[in-house]
């Protein structure tokens, strides 16, 4: 699905953050990238949509080559990647429906974006999704009133509203609390398991990588130390990757999810919360 190959990337501090990565990422696979802080994860994650523009090296994804891309080409390709930021990247002063609208921006035409007139079938995806990720009663709160889990929560609804093929994880709880941590990474997991969505997530924590990934990459000082499974990474590896001093932290213990709910209900749930805000989508039981 996904291949790169010999990938560099070199900042005009001269920083060296990715130096000839080589990789081929499955459908259907849960990657975990972990790392110190500086071994090129976020950039790494960033070049694959072109986030970050690559020095060198090629990326296709899906038979379409990332790099090279023009602007339309771009566009199309990243309709098809979805991304989830470790500080969420919400528009801190509108509601959470129209952050979870946002994720449509690159599938309308250019009117009805100057128009800021979502079409009903998105305002039902929309509310589908914050329902699918436990926040539906929210849709017309501001973002900036939500916890930091629950503006995680919006990232992901809005991700998926794009209705990729892959997912990437930009550090996603590295802002949260143990607890609310493990909530979140269920939510990808669900969408990995389910839907049938690739995702690739940087983590920190090589609990987290255990428990959900399906494949870790390590990176150091920008090349892989390591592509394997998660169960392979044994005490003398760990240190490798992160050095003799370092010493293993574990997340705390999971939480039940809110159950999903359908589009009908999310709408109601919200209303009922705070009637009179923002675009109704009309919703036959």
């Amino acid at each position: 699905m996904l291949q790169i190959k010999d990938l560099v990337k070199v900042y005009p501090s001269g920083t060296r953050a990715i130096d000839g990565v080589s990789l081929d990422i499955q459908r259907g696979e849960f990657v975990v990238l972990i790392g110190l802080s500086g071994s090129g994860k976020s950039s790494l994650l960033r070049c694959i949509n072109r986030l970050v523009e690559p020095t060198s090296g090629r990326i296709v994804f899906d038979g379409a080559a990332v790099t090279g891309a023009n602007g339309p080409q771009l566009r199309r390709i990243r309709r098809r990647i979805g991304m989830i930021f470790q500080q969420f990247n919400l528009v801190r002063r509108t509601s959470v429906l129209s952050n979870t609208l946002a994720g449509r921006l690159g599938y309308r035409t250019t009117w009805r974006t100057i128009a800021a007139r979502p079409s009903p079938e998105d305002v039902i995806a929309a509310f589908e999704n914050l329902g699918r990720v436990g926040i539906a009663d929210k849709a017309y709160a501001r973002a900036d009133a939500l916890s930091g889990g629950q503006q995680q929560r919006v990232g992901i609804a809005r991700a998926l509203m794009q209705h990729p093929d892959l997912m990437l994880a930009d550090e996603p709880v590295a802002s949260l609390d143990p607890a609310t941590s493990h909530s979140v990474m269920k939510y990808l997991e669900e969408i990995n398991k389910k839907d049938g969505i690739t995702v690739i997530c940087s983590l920190h924590f090589l609990s987290l990588a255990r428990r959900y990934g399906t494949r870790v990459i390590a990176l150091k000082d920008g090349k892989v130390a390591f592509d394997g499974r998660p169960a392979a990474i044994d005490e003398r590896r760990f240190k490798e990757i992160y050095g003799e001093d370092a010493v293993e932290v574990e997340i705390g213990p999971e939480r039940s999810t809110p159950q999903p709910m359908s589009a009908t209900d999310a709408a109601l749930l919200a209303m009922a919360e705070d009637t009179g805000h923002g675009p109704t989508p009309d919703i036959k039981s």
